[in-house]
């Protein structure tokens, strides 16, 4: 079965894309692949797509590169989490899984460093997802994300569980790294707010294809029987 079938869209470096669509729409299976994930039963059967100069449909030795510059950040992400691992090594994970020998004094600032970014306390550093609340859990995933500092981050409602002010830090954490380094976004959320608030482009599929594009979600241009579902970008 096709999950995403003839989607297509461009993305500069400093932009970002919101995906929206109903359950069902494929819009996690777009990301995943992006991500260079292989997740069972999902594969890349016709087209391409490269992200950075790879091809995620072959990217062969390379996609140890592609999972690099990708930050991904999967659906619950916060509720994933490995039980056993505390949020500082959860976060320093990326990093000390590709080089066993990094500075640990210069891997704790960074880690304390994106803690402070996503309104997290110092003190989270030690302590287990499972003593964190869904929010806070959230927000360690996110910042996983970013601990690689990549050129593209992929995730897939990001801002799940987080209230407004935590939310708020989060946003800011990306859009620094949209402006500081370039870094581009695609993300998945129903909410015209979250578009808004990043400046993006808007994909919106449904049963696995475009029905809708545009920047924002106020001048969107619709397939023919698409504006059926404008109710999908109106919250």
């Amino acid at each position: 079965m096709r999950v995403v079938d003839g989607v297509s869209f461009d993305l500069a470096h400093r932009a970002s894309l919101v995906v929206m669509g109903p359950t069902g729409a494929g819009k996690s299976s777009l990301l995943a692949i992006l991500a260079g994930t292989r997740q069972s039963g999902l594969t890349v059967v016709g087209g391409d797509a490269e992200v950075e100069g790879i091809a995620v449909r072959h990217p062969g030795r390379r996609i140890r590169a592609l999972t690099y510059l990708t930050g991904y950040l999967p659906q619950s992400a916060g509720a994933r989490l490995p039980a056993r691992q505390t949020v500082s090594e959860l976060i320093a994970e990326p990093i000390t899984s590709r080089d066993r020998r990094v500075n640990q004094r210069a891997l704790a600032v960074r880690v304390a460093t994106l803690l402070d970014e996503v309104a997290l306390p110092l003190g989270a550093a030690p302590k287990y997802p499972y003593e964190l609340s869904a929010g806070m859990r959230q927000r360690v995933a996110l910042a996983r994300a970013l601990v690689l500092q990549p050129r593209l981050l992929i995730a897939d409602e990001p801002f799940a569980n987080m209230d407004i002010e935590v939310r708020r830090a989060a946003r800011d954490a990306i859009v620094r790294r949209r402006d500081e380094y370039g870094m581009s976004a695609v993300l998945v959320s129903n909410e015209a707010a979250v578009a808004r608030e990043l400046d993006a482009d808007v994909l919106v599929l449904r049963a696995g294809h475009t029905i809708a594009f545009g920047h924002g979600t106020v001048d969107l241009l619709w397939t023919p029987g698409g504006e059926a579902d404008r109710r999908l970008v109106g919250s």
